[in-house]
C-alpha cells in the first residue's frame, strides 16, 4: 500500500528508463488498485514491462464490495496477479482454499497467478518449514489445471525475512526453492519442475546476486527495494545473466 497513482506514473518511468535495455529478463509491476490505470496509460508506451495486481477475487460479479474481479483487471490491461500474498494470509484470513479458487479464476480470464507461499519464524525456528510448504502448495494449487501449468508462477517468501531487514540464506532458500520444485513435479508431472519459483523476502541489491547463483531459484518477488528505481534496476541487473538449466 504505497504511492498515489500519480506517485506510481513517476516511479514507473523512471524504471522504465534504467531497464529499457536489458534483455531476457521477464519484468513486472504490481502497483495498487487504484494506480493500475496510470500505470497502464504509462506502459502502454512500452513494452519492457508488464503490468500485474496485488489481489483479485475469484468471482466475475457480485455482492462482494471493495473487492476487484479477474475481468476488471484485464480490462485495464493487467497480465500477472499475485495470489495469497504473506500479508493477505496473515492480516486478512486467507486460507489456502480461497487462495486455490483464485488461482483457476486467474487463469480463466488469462491471467497469470503468482502464488505465494512461505513459513512463520516460530514454524522455521520448530523445523516445520517443509512441512508448512508443502500443505499450503497442495492446498492452494487444489485443482489447478495441468493446461495451464506455463502460467503458473511460484513465488516463496519466508514470514519471517519479510519487512524485517532479514534474509534467508542462498542456501536456505534454495533448499525449499528446491522442495517446492519437487512437490511441483509431483503434483503435475515433468513440466511441473519447470515453473517459475520467485524468491521474496528484504530482497535488496546486496543480496539479489548470491541469490540468485541458486539453481533452483528462477527470480524475485521484489519488496520495499521496488520502491526506489535505482535499487529495483540494480536486482534486475543481478538477474540478467541467461542461465538456462534443467531442473530433475
Amino acid at each position: 500500500m504505497h504511492r498515489t497513482a500519480s506517485d506510481t506514473k513517476n516511479l514507473i518511468e523512471d524504471i522504465v528508463q534504467r531497464v529499457q535495455k536489458i534483455a531476457n529478463v521477464d519484468m513486472v509491476v504490481c502497483p495498487p488498485f487504484t494506480s493500475l490505470p496510470a500505470a497502464a496509460e504509462t506502459l502502454g508506451r512500452h513494452s519492457v514491462l508488464a503490468l500485474g495486481a496485488q489481489n483479485m477475487h475469484q468471482s466475475k460479479e457480485g455482492a462482494f464490495t471493495g473487492e476487484i474481479s479477474g475481468p476488471m483487471l484485464r480490462e485495464i490491461g493487467v497480465r500477472y496477479v499475485i495470489l495469497g500474498h504473506s500479508e493477505r494470509r496473515q492480516y486478512f484470513g486467507e486460507t489456502d482454499a480461497a487462495v486455490a479458487a483464485k488461482a483457476v479464476a486467474a487463469v480463466g480470464y488469462h491471467l497469470r497467478p503468482i502464488v505465494c507461499l512461505g513459513e512463520t519464524l516460530a514454524q522455521r525456528e520448530a523445523r516445520e518449514t517443509m512441512t508448512v510448504v508443502e500443505t499450503q502448495i497442495r492446498g492452494s494449487l487444489q485443482n489447478f489445471p495441468n493446461t495451464q501449468i506455463p502460467e503458473l508462477v511460484i513465488a516463496y517468501e519466508p514470514v519471517w525475512a519479510i519487512g524485517t531487514g532479514k534474509v534467508a540464506t542462498p542456501k536456505q532458500a534454495n533448499e525449499v526453492h528446491h522442495k517446492i520444485r519437487t512437490i511441483l513435479g509431483d503434483l503435475f508431472g515433468p513440466e511441473g519442475k519447470n515453473i517459475r519459483i520467485l524468491y521474496g523476502g528484504s530482497v535488496k541489491p546486496e543480496n539479489s546476486a548470491e541469490l540468485m547463483a541458486e539453481n533452483d531459484i528462477d527470480g524475485f518477488l521484489v519488496g520495499g527495494a521496488s520502491l526506489d528505481s535505482r535499487s529495483f534496476f540494480d536486482i534486475i541487473e543481478s538477474a540478467r545473466p541467461a542461465r538456462v538449466s534443467e531442473h530433475d
